[in-house]
């Protein structure tokens, strides 16, 4: 494994473009500091998990690169220009499905094109071709009550990609499924990304599943909220959870985040 310098967080994008910037940014909500000053640069085509306790600021640092909130102090870059709100170049899939129970999984897909004024038979073509991309042909025409936690999740995957951003920004999207069914859905963003090259960010409370998934990780502390340490997994996909190298990378990411939980007086 890599681990880069924690008195430099901003690692090395090697030689792959900078997509998102983060510069000297910080969230402040009444006295409470959620973020403290962060600087981290995300390549392009990068799979990046940001790791940590409750409270350490994961999510809204991933809220103020969709535009949903405006940070305190510094700013977000993202393909050079500073985000000043949501856009259709970063989709955003949370862990609550938000789908549309009125709609079924095709016209749910078919929403962002929609309202891009596509053509009915060309958004009809992007939500068949994106639900077959997440296993679901055959399923387009049900409904969201009658699909399984793991369907409904593939199906907001689904229409996250159907507006073709190039950024996907995921807060603890699989964080409600049962075990299995989140292995399942984390092999298939696996194949997703490799597919597709978009530049992830993906927030998640699971080791193993930081460690599975991204090819960057950061770890982030808590009061305040802030990047404690980056690490690059040096492990070819597919890896294995049982494998020497994912278990000693395992137990030093549990040694990070274990010492955050503890500032917050948990355990």
């Amino acid at each position: 494994m890599d681990i880069a310098s924690t008195a430099d967080p901003v690692a090395a994008t090697g030689d792959r473009l900078t997509k998102i910037s983060i510069q000297g940014v910080g969230k402040v909500f009444g006295d409470n500091i959620a973020l403290a000053k962060v600087d981290l640069d995300l390549a392009e085509n990068s799979f990046t998990c940001l790791l940590g306790p409750s409270g350490c600021g994961k999510s809204t640092l991933l809220n103020m690169i969709a535009g949903f909130a405006k940070p305190s102090s510094g700013q977000i870059l993202v393909d050079g220009k500073p985000v000043t709100g949501p856009g259709a170049d970063r989709g955003v899939v949370f862990q609550e499905y938000a789908l549309f129970p009125w709609r079924t999984a095709l016209e749910n897909v078919a929403f962002g094109p929609m309202l891009k004024r596509r053509g009915r038979a060309e958004q009809r073509e992007i939500a068949m071709h994106h639900l077959a991309k997440v296993g679901l042909a055959g399923h387009e025409h049900k409904y969201p009550g009658n699909l399984s936690g793991g369907m409904k999740q593939r199906v907001a995957i689904a229409r996250a990609l159907a507006n073709d951003p190039t950024v996907l920004l995921m807060d603890e999207p699989f964080g409600a499924l049962d075990a299995q069914t989140r292995e399942v859905l984390q092999e298939e963003m696996l194949r997703i990304w490799e597919q597709d090259r978009k530049t992830v960010v993906f927030v998640t409370h699971s080791i193993s599943e930081a460690i599975f998934l991204a090819d960057r990780i950061v770890v982030m502390g808590t009061r305040p909220g802030s990047v404690k340490e980056i690490v690059d997994p040096d492990l070819p996909h597919p890896r294995e959870r049982t494998e020497r190298e994912f278990i000693a990378l395992e137990r030093h990411l549990k040694h990070l985040v274990r010492a955050e939980v503890q500032k917050l007086g948990v355990i």
